[in-house]
Parts: C-alpha cells; structure tokens; sequence
C-alpha cells in the first residue's frame, strides 16, 4: 500500500518524446540550440506555415517561446542584441505543446464572407433562453448571453402573451417552463451581440401574439436595437445579404403577420411514454401541449383571435428573413421556384425523410433559400442529433439545444471552430454548384477517395495540473488511451484507438493512423480521452472536435475540453497531421 501511495505522488514533468528529439536535431544540425533561421526553416518545411518566412516573424515566436521557458536566464532576451535568439530542446517543446503558439486550426477569419446568407453554415440555437430540459427549467437570458459568448449567431425566442395580454413573455409554450422577459432577452443580446463575433445575429422568433402585441414587439426590437437593426422594409427579398454587408447588425426572422389559420389537431397521447414513471400528471399535460407546440417549431402562426386585415405593417416591415410554412408537400416546398428567397424549418425526422428520398431536392433549396432543422418533440431532456446529415445537404440553421451537452454538441461546437469561431462557415463549392444539365451534389453517392489525413498521436499532458492525483485512480497514476472518430458523409466514417497506457500522467503512444476521405470539407476530426478502468465504466479524460478543412499540417498542440465544451487549463495533446 505505502508503494502505492508512493507511485500516486511521484509526478515528473512531461519530457520530448523520441520523435520530436529528431525533429530538434535534424533542423538544429544537430546542435544544442536552434537559431531564428533554423527555427523558421522548420516552420516553412515541416510545419508548412505560410506568412512566417520573413525572419523577424520566426524571431517574435522565439521570443514569445523563450519567454515561456522556466529558463529565467534565457527568457528575457535584451533588447539590444547582445543575447543570441536560439531556443534549446526544452523551450522547443515547449512551444509545441503551446495552443496559443501551435494551434491545430487557423484562429482567424479567412473564408470569403460576401457571399449571401445562404452559403454558410451558421451557428444555430434552439430554444435559445431554457435554463435546462424542454418541459418545466427556468427561462432565462444566461443562457442567451452564455450562446452569444461562445459564437452563436442564431438566438431563437418563443413570443407569447403574458396573463394580463398586454405584454410579451418568452417561455416555452404549453409547459411548465417558467418566463422572462421579451425587453430583457433582447437587451441582453444587444449587449453581447458581438463579443464573440462582429458578424450578423439572427433572432428567429416562434411568435403567438396579438397583432397589438406584434406592434408592441416591434417598437420594442426598433427602440433597444436603433441602428443595430438592419431589415429591408419591403416585401421580401431575391437574394440574401452576405454576412460581410451585415457585420454588428441585428437581423430578424420569422413568419410575416398575414394568414394563420392555427388548426388544432389532437394531441399525440403516445409521448406519454417518454416520462419516467414518477413524472407527474401536471407534467404529463405539459408534454402533450410542447408535441403540439413543436410541430410547426419556428414558423408558428399568430394568435386564433387576430385577423389577416389587422396585422401591423411595422412589425412585417422589420423581418429580414421570412419563413414560412410549405404549401402542399413537402418536395413540393422544395421545388417551389418562387423568386423570393425564404427560410423553412423541418424537424429532424422530416429531414432524414426527405434526405433518404429528395436529398438532391434539399441541396438545390439550400443553395438559394435556407433550410432550419429543429429537434424532434422527444428530446425533454435537451438532448441533440447528429448534425452531419443537415450539412450534408447544405441546410444553415442546424439548431441545437446549447445548454445540454454530449457528442453531438461536440460536434456542432467542432465545425463552428472553423473560420476563426466566427459563426459562419463557408459552404463548400460543390453544395452550391450545378452541373451543364442543372444536377447538384448528391450526398448518397459514393465518391473517390480525394485526400488522406494521417493522425500521429504522441503524448498528452496537462491532466497533473487540472486534476486531482485521486481523480482517476485512488492508488496509481491514470491509464489513458485516446480514440480517435472520423464524422461526416457515411462513406468517411471511422473510428481507431490507441493502446493504454499505464500508470502515467504524461502517456506516449507515438501512434499513427490514416483515414482515406472521400469529402474532406464535411469532415470532423473528434477526439476523445479516456482512462482505462477495470472494474467501472472509463472514466472521461477530455475531447475536442476540430474541422479537418482547417487542420494545420506539422505538429501540433491540440487543447482539450471538458463534457461541456469547456476548454481545460492545462490538457492537452501533442499530435502530428499530414494530408496525402
């Protein structure tokens, strides 16, 4: 027992695996310490960076290597040149395994951001204000402002009447769910708007008021927002505004006040089997009411009481993006040729739907209209899906429930790191594009293997700094191994493993893996920590999802994050890619 306790505290430092010794030695010519020059050979020729061959540039990263160095006789190089700018092992290492320094994926906007709306993917809630599960959390503006800090560019608010009809409550209709405020919500997004991202914020709103009350929302919306605000004032638009023209604007969208004949079929008795069996039966109405409230999710009609004739022509002026609900069909929706461009939301069911029968239908939508896709009724727990089958077919508005978590979250929080975590990701070309006789992607087709990613898994660190030595284990250090998961059209899906690696705070695996991809510009590189635990379900180590389109080819030092999403202090991975 006292050995035991002796190997849990016993933490060295993480020291330069063999590969990496090699690295240094092949580029400092084999000599203890690397010049500025040798320095920004290695970021030219291994690391492929672009921008970093003048040397000035690779002598900054020096610096800012050394400073990090523990090295206090060496991390403070004078200003008049009398120190020589070279970097040793230690401070090379250190350097790679820096995030801030080394990152995985570019950290600023580079795609082409005048394009129209409808070529990007755009970070999407839903339900944007719930505190936690669907049916009976708190409504709040936290989460709201939680959304927009993370890069959010989509807030969705359900407007309903409060008890005495003269003021607007945001809450999840029909449910326990308890309300805020409309003037709180929308003060809020305007102040936290574009802390993340100086690109557009849309506020998509599921609205069941009164005309008098539409007129209320929009002096409201005109009065907080002022020249934030940005909305056409006509009848609707034949083509979206890019994000670029847009930039710290507001934009609203939803359905305009005109016919909304709201039918009111029966409700589906059939969730009731959803609940666990201590849900009360309060509860169980509340369930009822929220499948009934979802099955128009987002382009909801007014109020029965009101009237085509009395609807206010300030509040449609304000609209920006118009949805609506599809006349006929759903393919007919989508083949529907208007000249006027539009938003339409289907439920996650409904796309799978229509992507097993219509999928090329849903791409040449999505090339000039928007396409919203919302979870299904049964996720009480704001639990989400996969959203890969939504890009996979060019839809923009893949809306998730952003307080809950799991690895569809990573997933969505993984593709939004791209293009500098601004909240708009440029479509790939060939989900805009159409052939001489009009044909467009086809996302059931199989297609040729056009670029292999190679995965080198070195080493990891950081767990002895953010976690206690009995977090993993009682009496030994932790025994990690990493997984690593390809997601995107079906023929590129994969998953591999390393070996566990016993009894180490700092695990090497020095492993490699290839995976062939057929559509690179759709796929997620996850990553997923985990610690070996024979008796129990392995415990969490950390993961993070990265955009293979933005992986920068060399070494690199990957940051993990926890369950949430939330980035770890210290944890990371050393890791190595390269495109073939």
């Amino acid at each position: 027992m006292f050995k035991c306790f002796s190997r849990k505290s016993k933490v060295v430092e993480a020291e330069p695996p063999a590969d990496i010794r090699d690295v240094f030695a092949r580029y400092s010519g084999g000599g203890s310490n690397m010049t500025v020059d040798q320095f920004r050979l290695f970021l030219a020729e291994h690391q492929g960076e672009e921008g970093v061959a003048a040397a000035e540039d690779a002598e900054r990263i020096v610096k800012e290597a050394m400073m990090q160095s523990k090295d206090t006789d060496r991390s403070s190089p004078s200003q008049g040149g009398g120190q020589i700018m070279e970097i040793c092992l230690d401070e090379f290492f250190g350097f790679l395994l820096s995030s801030d320094l080394n990152g995985p994926i570019h950290c600023k906007v580079h795609h082409d951001m005048t394009a129209q709306l409808s070529h990007y993917f755009i970070y999407t809630g839903h339900n944007s204000y719930l505190t936690g599960n669907q049916l009976s959390s708190d409504c709040s503006d936290a989460p709201i402002i939680r959304a927009l800090q993370r890069g959010v560019r989509v807030i969705e608010l359900d407007l309903w009447p409060n008890s005495a009809k003269d003021d607007i409550h945001v809450l999840h209709g029909r449910t326990l769910t308890s309300p805020v405020t409309l003037i709180k919500c929308l003060k809020s997004i305007k102040e936290f708007a574009f802390v993340k991202s100086p690109y557009p914020v849309i506020i998509t709103l599921e609205d069941h008021l009164t005309p008098e009350l539409q007129a209320k929302v929009a002096e409201m919306v005109t009065e907080i927002f002022g020249d934030l605000l940005h909305y056409p004032g006509g009848e609707g638009l034949v083509e979206f505004p890019s994000p670029e023209s847009l930039k710290n604007k507001i934009i609203i969208s939803t359905k305009p006040p005109k016919e909304y004949l709201e039918s009111k079929n029966s409700k589906d008795k059939g969730l009731i089997s959803v609940l666990e069996k201590n849900t009360s039966n309060e509860e169980k109405d509340a369930l009822l009411d929220y499948e009934y409230d979802y099955k128009s999710d987002g382009d909801q009609d007014c109020d029965e009481s009101s009237s085509p004739n009395r609807k206010g022509p300030e509040y449609k002026r304000l609209i920006t993006i118009q949805a609506g609900k599809p006349k006929g069909s759903l393919k007919d929706a989508l083949r529907n040729a208007d000249n006027k461009v539009k938003r339409l939301s289907l439920s996650e069911q409904e796309l799978e739907k229509l992507a097993a029968s219509h999928g090329t239908d849903l791409v040449r939508f999505t090339q000039k209209n928007i396409l919203r896709i919302y979870p299904k009724g049964t996720r009480v727990t704001s639990t989400n899906y996969r959203p890969n089958i939504g890009w996979m077919h060019g839809a923009q508005m893949v809306a998730f429930n952003m307080q809950g978590y799991g690895k569809s979250l990573w997933m969505m929080q993984g593709m939004f790191r791209a293009n500098g975590g601004c909240g708009y990701v440029k479509k790939p070309d060939f989900l805009m594009l159409r052939g001489p006789n009009k044909e467009v992607f086809d996302p059931k087709r199989t297609n040729v293997v056009r670029k292999t990613l190679m995965v080198k898994v070195f080493m990891g660190d950081g767990w002895s700094r953010d976690f206690s030595q009995t977090h993993f284990d009682t009496f030994s250090p932790p025994d990690f191994y990493t997984k690593l998961y390809i997601i995107g059209v079906p023929a590129d899906a994969a998953k591999r493993k390393t070996r566990i690696i016993e009894d180490n705070w700092f695990p090497v695996w020095n492993e490699e893996f290839t995976f062939p991809l057929t559509v690179p510009e759709l796929a997620l590189l996850r990553i997923e920590v985990r610690e070996y635990d024979r008796s129990d379900k392995d415990d969490f180590g950390g993961q993070t999802c990265l955009p293979i389109s933005e992986l920068r080819s060399g070494i690199r030092a990957v940051p993990l994050y926890d369950r949430k999403g939330e980035k770890y202090k210290s944890v990371k991975l050393l890791m190595q890619f390269q495109f073939v």
